[in-house]
C-alpha cells in the first residue's frame, strides 16, 4: 500500500467511505499482524515432533529406544506424537485463516492479471468493483453462514479427534475459520468502499489504496514495488530508458 505522505490529497476532509474503510483496514491489519505470530508455534511444534520421533537407537539386544517413548513414559501423553501433529495443523489453520484479510488490504494474494494489467485505471476499478461485489464478499458471506452451523454442530456433539489420544473440543479451531472469514469479508468490504469512492466520488481525490495503484504511482506488481535490475553485461531487465553511450575518447596523436 502506498504511504500517506506519497499520495497528494485535495483540500478538505476525505469522504466518509474512505475514513470508514481506513478504520476497517486498521482492524484487519491488527488481526493479521498478531495472527501471523502463529508461525512461531507452528515451527516449534513441528520441530519438536520431528526430533522426538527421529531421535532413537537400537541397543545390542535389539530393543528400540526413542525420545518419544521416553517422554510418553516419564513426562506424559500431552507430548504424544498424535497430539503434536494435531497441534501443528491447528496452529497452521489459525495462521492461514487470520491472515486472509491481511493479504487483501496489502494486495499480496496471487492474481492472474492477463487482462487487468493492460487496462486503464478506471476500467481496473470497475473490474475490482465487480469482483468484490459478485464474488469475494458474497462467497465469504455464504461460507460464513454454513461455517457457523458447522461450529455449532461440533460444539453440541462435543466433537474431538478421531484418535483416542488426540485433542478434544474441535469446535475451537473450527470457530477460528469463521473468525478468519469474517475478517476477510471486512477487508473485502473496505476495499469495496474505496473502489466505490473512486468510481462515484470526487474527481482528483487521492488516498492510500489497498487493491489498486493510482495511475501516477503505478509501479507495483501484486502489491510489491516493481524490481528494476540491470546486469553488468548490458542486458536490460528494467523498463528504464537506456542511457546514452559516453563519447569515444580521442586517440592520442602518434609521436613524431
Amino acid at each position: 500500500m502506498i504511504p500517506n505522505e506519497k499520495i497528494p490529497q485535495i483540500a478538505g476532509e476525505l469522504p466518509e467511505t474512505v475514513t470508514f474503510a481506513d478504520r476497517l483496514r486498521r482492524f484487519v491489519d491488527f488481526v493479521g499482524r498478531y495472527g501471523a505470530w502463529f508461525i512461531v508455534p507452528v515451527v516449534a511444534v513441528t520441530c519438536l515432533d520431528v526430533v522426538m520421533r527421529k531421535l532413537k537407537y537400537v541397543d545390542a539386544k535389539g530393543n528400540t529406544h526413542s525420545l518419544q517413548l521416553w517422554v510418553r513414559e516419564n513426562v506424559g501423553g500431552f507430548l504424544d506424537s498424535t497430539v503434536l501433529q494435531e497441534l501443528e495443523w491447528h496452529f497452521h489453520a489459525a495462521l492461514f485463516c487470520l491472515v486472509l484479510g491481511y493479504g487483501v488490504i496489502y494486495n499480496t494474494h496471487v492474481r492472474i492479471d492477463l487482462i487487468r494489467d493492460n487496462l486503464q485505471f478506471r476500467k481496473k476499478a470497475w473490474l475490482e468493483f465487480l469482483g468484490l461485489s459478485l464474488f469475494m464478499i458474497p462467497y465469504c458471506a455464504l461460507v460464513i453462514f454454513f461455517a457457523v452451523d458447522y461450529v455449532h454442530s461440533s460444539f453440541v456433539v462435543s466433537e474431538g479427534s478421531v484418535s483416542t489420544v488426540g485433542l478434544g473440543n474441535r469446535w475451537i479451531i473450527k470457530s477460528v475459520l469463521v473468525i478468519g472469514l469474517v475478517v476477510a469479508a471486512i477487508a473485502g468490504f473496505a476495499a469495496w468502499l474505496q473502489v466505490v469512492t473512486i468510481l462515484w466520488g470526487p474527481q482528483g481525490l487521492r488516498f492510500p489504496l489497498m487493491t489498486l495503484d493510482w495511475p501516477e504511482t503505478e509501479q507495483k506488481i501484486e502489491g510489491k514495488t516493481r524490481v528494476k535490475l540491470e546486469d553488468e553485461y548490458g542486458l536490460r531487465l528494467s523498463d528504464a530508458p537506456v542511457p546514452a553511450a559516453p563519447p569515444p575518447e580521442t586517440a592520442a596523436a602518434p609521436p613524431r
